[in-house]
């Protein structure tokens, strides 16, 4: 009991700085390490890695709301366009033959962790306002079709996928582009999970508990010091979190 409290404590101390850090899905960490570690069944892994996303998320989207960093309208532009192209995207892949593509999240992660680093979003809200509205809910709802199809059909890149497109493609400031990012993660982690459960039942209930709470009190603490950061301090943080969880879960894989 006490191996597996720790192992999950780890998992959601990487999963919770992950998210409230840089909107990234608490799949990316907590799936490898229950696997590797636990010999959990990837199914049950994947289970407890979207139920912790859930709260870590909505937390996480709750902080930084409150900080006047999230694009509500757009943002559920973009859930509803990423939920629908991922079942469309998930049933395509039924009809190809299997590949294994989680790598393609974990390399993305890292690659993204030193983007941050070595060229930071500086992009200023004032900036952001100058958008064309209607240009913007028009690159939201495309964007969310192209990152729920690619998610459905591999199966891994959510999170990143959105704060890479945010903040490269719609030109989002990054607190907004990671408060956006976990608001949509929220319920895209909701509906996996229930899922996950409605057919697989529930998964070990320490272990789901153990993870859940980690992820959300880390969560709370990234996201809480995001918001208070600087723009150059928040990206080298971020920056500094994704290199080494990537690296990190290379290694575990």
């Amino acid at each position: 009991m006490l191996s597996e409290f720790m192992i999950c404590f780890i998992a959601g101390i990487g999963a919770g700085l992950g998210t409230g850090f840089a909107g990234m899905s608490a799949a990316a960490v907590i799936s490898p390490m229950l696997i590797t570690f636990l010999h959990m069944p990837a199914y049950d892994a994947v289970g407890i890695a979207l139920a912790s996303d859930v709260l870590a998320s909505a937390v996480s989207a709750y902080t930084y709301g409150k900080n006047k960093n999230l694009d509500i309208r757009n943002g559920i532009v973009m859930m509803i366009s990423v939920l629908c192209s991922t079942l469309v995207g998930s049933f395509i892949a039924s009809l190809v033959p299997n590949q294994t593509m989680g790598s393609f999240s974990v390399f993305m992660t890292f690659l993204l962790g030193i983007k941050f680093i070595i060229k930071p979003v500086m992009t200023t809200k004032e900036a952001m306002a100058a958008a064309d509205p209607r240009k913007r809910f028009i690159q939201s709802l495309v964007c969310g079709v192209m990152i729920g199809f690619i998610c459905g059909f591999i199966g891994a890149g959510g999170g990143m996928m959105m704060l890479l497109i945010l903040t490269g493609i719609l030109g989002y400031e990054l607190k907004t582009a990671v408060g956006t990012s976990v608001f949509i993660m929220a319920f895209t982690a909701f509906t996996g999970a229930a899922s996950h459960f409605a057919i697989g039942g529930i998964p070990d209930v320490p272990c789901l508990a153990f993870c859940v709470l980690s992820t959300l009190l880390w969560a709370r603490i990234a996201a809480l010091f995001a918001n208070k950061a600087s723009a150059a301090v928040l990206n080298r943080a971020a920056g500094v979190v994704l290199v080494i969880l990537g690296a990190a879960i290379m290694i575990v894989g």
